[in-house]
């Protein structure tokens, strides 16, 4: 009796993937670099050389051209833009580096401080390790970052890995006044590897500007993620109403109204409730605190607003001045004459209550 034995072949499947080396050249043959030019017919004397098409005829490289980028030298990948993706930000472009241009969008924050803190943010969430974080220099590095890349996997046996290992330096500059600053990056030390065999790069200019355009491309876009929700936390924050108190002090002293937040904050509201108060904004100078109003009229307008109870302040022309206190979350705010006098304090008092409750409404957050 014959037993039959059927064999089982086991089929290895290999899917096999370009390595980054690969997609940097022209995929074929580079035989054509070979390529002899061929000379022209030897024409004998008396007779007329023939009219040669010049349809296909390969123009002179030029002076500024690299002769020696040819066939599997040549790297056909298409150049990569600096983006400035993040609100304030634009790019600055020189024939040694590139560097992103960044104002500051808020008086309040430390434009050097939320570039540092924009940096390890990213760094942070990519899990990426610092070697050097110096504040007064404006320099971090970074350690060595590594991506890893299956290239070659199968169903038996170990993958084929294709590690890049890289390691980058940050250069941060801000301007004395702190206005504006830059940054600008630089790849420090640049490894591949293929199946743990290290390989030989040879990195050209082109090479490390597109790794550090990249890298900076990433930076900018997690700043803008960050400013855009700043902007949109202080837009909310701004559309919350101000409480106003009234201030006596008595002894024939000004009357004035205490806001409950900072000069910032008082001034951008007034800039809103002054006109539908009435009080038409001549001119103003955020420097000095300073508002130019005039009233119309001190009669109809508010009595249609408020009921009908008149006013002792007079249409004509007025001064608003704000005024910081020791306490930076209260402002303190003067109602002066064209002649920078102050008004009475009793016009101070029938006004409080019409100013505080537009000072104190919501806003919708656009």
């Amino acid at each position: 009796m014959y037993k039959i034995v059927t064999p089982i072949i086991l089929i290895t499947t290999l899917a096999a993937c370009s390595t980054p080396v690969d997609r940097r050249v022209a995929n074929g043959s580079d035989e054509y670099t070979k390529a002899q030019e061929i000379p022209l017919l030897t024409i004998p004397e008396g007779l007329n050389q023939p009219r040669y098409s010049k349809e296909y005829q390969i123009p002179e490289i030029g002076s500024k051209a690299d002769s020696a980028l040819v066939g599997k030298k040549l790297d056909i990948r298409p150049p990569l833009q600096i983006i400035a993706m993040a609100e304030g930000t634009h790019v600055e472009e020189s024939n040694d580096s590139i560097k992103i241009i960044i104002e500051s969008i808020d008086n309040k924050t430390d434009l050097k401080q939320e570039i540092f803190d924009v940096i390890n943010g990213y760094l942070s969430q990519n899990n990426i390790p610092k070697l050097v974080e110096n504040f007064d220099t404006g320099v971090i590095e970074t350690d060595w970052i590594e991506n890893k890349e299956v290239i070659d996997t199968s169903w038996f046996g170990d993958d084929k890995v294709y590690l890049l290992r890289q390691r980058y330096q940050f250069n941060i500059n801000v301007k004395p006044h702190g206005r504006t600053g830059d940054v600008s990056i630089n790849l420090l030390d640049h490894e591949e590897y293929y199946d743990e065999a290290e390989q030989e790069i040879l990195l050209t200019d082109i090479d490390k500007q597109r790794y550090s355009i990249d890298m900076l491309n990433n930076t900018i876009a997690y700043m803008g993620l960050k400013r855009e929700r700043a902007i949109k936390a202080a837009r909310i924050e701004q559309s919350l109403g101000i409480d106003i108190d009234l201030v006596e002090p008595g002894d024939e002293q000004e009357s004035y109204w205490l806001a409950q937040a900072d000069f910032k904050k008082t001034w951008d509201r007034l800039r809103i409730v002054l006109p539908e108060l009435g009080f038409d904004v001549v001119d103003m100078d955020s420097s000095k605190g300073l508002f130019y109003i005039n009233l119309e009229e001190s009669g109809g307008f508010w009595s249609s607003l408020w009921g009908e109870e008149k006013l002792s302040l007079q249409k004509g022309n007025y001064r608003m001045l704000l005024r910081t206190t020791d306490d930076t979350n209260q402002t303190k705010i003067l109602l002066h004459d064209v002649a920078d006098e102050p008004i009475s304090n009793e016009a101070i008092a029938e006004v409080y209550n019409r100013i505080a409750a537009q000072m104190k409404e919501d806003r919708k957050v656009r």
